[in-house]
């Protein structure tokens, strides 16, 4: 590991260029691939038109870093030892993007700069025909499956096989990574894409959180010196499906009622509050369930590495205290929309995160 804490001129520029090489090729190609083309008015009235042609960005990405790495010519192994090096050029992309949205961006009103550089000042900014928020997520997630499957190359040519954990982990984030690009008709409909103004937040968010931090448990999980039981691989595989039906289940039911109100949901007519606020599934138990699933995913990532160190549980404790703020976050914003629904509607559902708790 001591390779990756050294940081050369070459390296850096090795770096950079690999990295800039990278997000200009998925832009490119999130331009010319085909994909079926979704519009959207958001929340300042404007339409808005995406391309859906992340899975094949995604799809093509890995089997051309396969077939590289099959003739020789590229080493999926490298990429965990330039770890470092691609993190500072990450955080310097991220901070050179949101300078140039804050600069480009139209001030917002009763915000001060800080506000404006943190948040964002254009809700989405599209240059060449590309909405950059929306493509963003495409480097985000691209990468990180990258970064573990470097570990998982690593980990073979080191000790001849791949661990239970290994396998396990490996399985949870390709599962997450694909089924987030199998949903992106749906992405289009988030927080995020309609309300979430494009700044520093979501840029640090995109380029270096989810690919640097989501993966810290496949780096990890490398040199492990104890791997799983199988009660635990049971158990954990439990987390990770319970999550799962949790996080992408809400998510799903709120997408299909947005697109038609007259559905079923778990074999019951879709009951709503006005017309409105869904209160039928899991938007009947928790205001904000799909949150409470997507911890239990990142705590499945994560407990595949045992305890043998605290350094990978940052994650879901950082992801815990991020998704707690946002949802306390969404309740202000759907306060002030929806008035005295909302507080008929947290009457009906009185439990945000974990019911009976919070």
């Amino acid at each position: 590991m001591n390779e990756l804490l050294v940081l050369s001129t070459r390296n850096m520029l090795e770096a950079v260029v690999i990295a800039l090489l990278f997000v200009v090729a998925l832009f490119v190609g999130s331009k010319v691939l085909p994909g079926r083309r979704v519009e959207l008015t958001d929340n300042e009235g404007v339409s808005r038109d995406f391309r859906l042609n992340g899975a094949t960005l995604l799809v093509l990405t890995l089997i051309i870093v396969t077939a590289l790495h099959a003739l020789g010519w590229l080493a999926i192994g490298d990429i965990h030892t330039r770890f470092l090096e691609l993190f500072v050029v990450a955080n310097a992309i991220a901070f050179a993007l949101s300078g140039f949205l804050f600069w480009q961006g139209r001030p917002v009103v009763g915000n001060s700069v800080l506000r404006d550089f943190f948040y964002g000042r254009d809700l989405n900014p599209v240059y060449f025909g590309i909405d950059l928020k929306f493509f963003s997520y495409r480097p985000s997630l691209i990468a990180l499956a990258l970064f573990n499957l470097s570990f998982a190359i690593v980990q073979f040519e080191t000790y001849g096989r791949l661990s239970l954990a290994m396998t396990l982990y490996q399985i949870f984030t390709l599962i997450y990574v694909i089924n987030y690009f199998q949903f992106e008709y749906g992405m289009v409909h988030t927080w995020d894409i309609v309300s979430e103004r494009f700044g520093w937040m979501l840029v640090w968010g995109d380029y270096v959180l989810v690919p640097f931090f989501y993966c810290i448990g496949g780096w990890w999980l490398i040199h492990a010196q104890t791997d799983l039981s199988i009660g635990a691989a049971i158990g954990l595989v439990a987390l990770f499906v319970f999550g799962f039906w949790m996080f992408r289940g809400a998510n799903q039911q709120k997408h299909r009622f947005k697109r038609e109100t007259n559905i079923e949901i778990w074999g019951k007519p879709a009951e709503a509050l006005d017309g409105r606020l869904l209160v039928s599934g899991f938007w009947g138990i928790g205001r904000h369930l799909n949150y409470t699933g997507e911890i239990c995913i990142y705590l499945a990532f994560t407990l595949t590495i045992g305890f043998e160190s605290w350094i990978p549980y940052l994650l879901p404790i950082w992801l815990t205290g991020l998704l707690v703020h946002r949802s306390i976050r969404d309740e202000r914003r759907c306060r002030e929309k929806y008035g005295e629904l909302w507080e008929r509607y947290t009457q009906r559902v009185r439990f945000a995160m974990v019911p009976y708790v919070y």
